[in-house]
């Protein structure tokens, strides 16, 4: 099928929804930049987002479990019905959006967020489209409540979502499709499960229908949203012919006029800000991606580091990728793994606190710079 022709086909798929009313007021987390919203809100949160320096992401899935992060499907090779076994036992008693976005605001934080939806295929938000959500698994919608959270101390909530990469849908594209070296579509199962069920391009359609469905729920139900990272950008590298972004970020912006929209470093440059999972600035390879990144290289940019220890060594880390962010005048976002009750380890805690204290602390006199 064309590509003209196949996005014409996904946008008769997307269910229609009246945007809600404009409001003359901002965001309370854009309070600062009220005259430049009423005119524009796109580049009031822009403006906002150039003031930020920090970051915090919540990593917590029923991955967490397993304590080996949210591409241990992938990683391992877990079968999908053994893996759906994992919403059995998913129990958030221990996450409290209100502490969590506390230790935000307290480390100096202009925004904190969490994975929607991982690759994995499990949502953290309230959702018709598939029973391997949150509230179906652990009783509670905790994308509301880190919604609410947020909402209060004036943070911005800045979601990820998984777009490019499914290894549940059973219409999301195989991995020997790919039209370039991206393997990451599906785990390397030994033979393809019956649970996919992917023959041909048009099959996509069903996945497109799937997400935007998704992504609908999420603009007009949690409001207000600073922003959205849809990932992979390998994953629509790898098929471009098969995604209509163009209307995907239409289906955003519509809800949400002033919601920011990032797809790694641009997919066609109609993104606001660039997000690099790493601390090194994108090196495109693809021609497509040379493209959008040369679009949006004057844009916002934000780079990552995980937390994967708590203690001295934790602390450094953090220090040493805060200074390579500001370096390259980039806001800096620190991946925080959640353990598998929802709640954040001591060391972990600990550690972000002291790096806050650190990062703040004035020079010692007795230290020659």
């Amino acid at each position: 099928m064309r590509r003209r022709t196949f996005i014409a086909a996904a946008s008769g798929l997307v269910g229609c929804s009246t945007p809600p009313s404009p409001k003359s007021s901002a965001p309370r987390y854009l309070e600062d930049w009220q005259a430049l919203y009423a005119g524009s809100p796109g580049s009031a949160a822009a403006e906002w987002f150039r003031s930020c320096d920090l970051g915090l992401s919540l990593e917590y899935g029923v991955f967490s479990q397993l304590g080996r992060g949210p591409s241990v499907q992938f990683d391992e090779r877990i079968p999908i019905a053994q893996y759906t076994q994992l919403r059995s036992t998913f129990d958030p008693s221990g996450f409290d959006a209100e502490r969590l976005a506390d230790l935000a605001v307290t480390c100096g934080m202009g925004y904190i967020g969490i994975t929607a939806r991982g690759a994995d295929g499990f949502c953290l938000f309230r959702t018709v489209q598939t029973d391997f959500n949150c509230l179906e698994a652990g009783g509670r919608d905790l994308l509301s409540e880190l919604c609410e959270a947020c909402r209060k101390r004036q943070l911005g909530l800045v979601i990820s979502f998984s777009y490019a990469a499914d290894w549940r849908h059973p219409y999301f594209y195989p991995a020997e499709t790919a039209q370039t070296g991206w393997t990451g579509a599906r785990p390397g199962y030994e033979s393809t499960p019956a649970e996919y069920r992917f023959e041909q391009d048009e099959d996509f359609l069903l996945y497109i229908r799937h997400v935007h469905n998704q992504l609908q729920e999420i603009v007009y139900r949690y409001v207000p949203i600073a922003g959205i990272r849809l990932e992979p950008q390998e994953g629509y590298l790898a098929r471009p012919d098969l995604f209509p972004v163009d209307q995907t970020y239409s289906i955003i912006r519509e809800a949400q006029p002033g919601l920011l929209i990032a797809f790694g470093s641009g997919v066609n440059g109609d993104e606001d800000f660039a997000a690099v999972p790493g601390l090194r600035l994108p090196k495109p390879e693809t021609e497509l991606a040379k493209q959008a990144w040369a679009r949006n290289r004057d844009k916002p940019l934000e780079l990552t580091c995980r937390l994967a220890a708590g203690g001295a060594s934790g602390v450094r880390t953090l220090l040493d990728a805060q200074r390579a962010a500001a370096q390259r005048g980039a806001r800096l976002l620190i991946r925080l793994p959640l353990r598998a009750d929802g709640s954040p380890s001591r060391a972990a805690e600990g550690a972000l606190l002291e790096f806050a204290r650190q990062r703040t602390a004035p020079p010692d006199p007795g230290v020659a710079v």
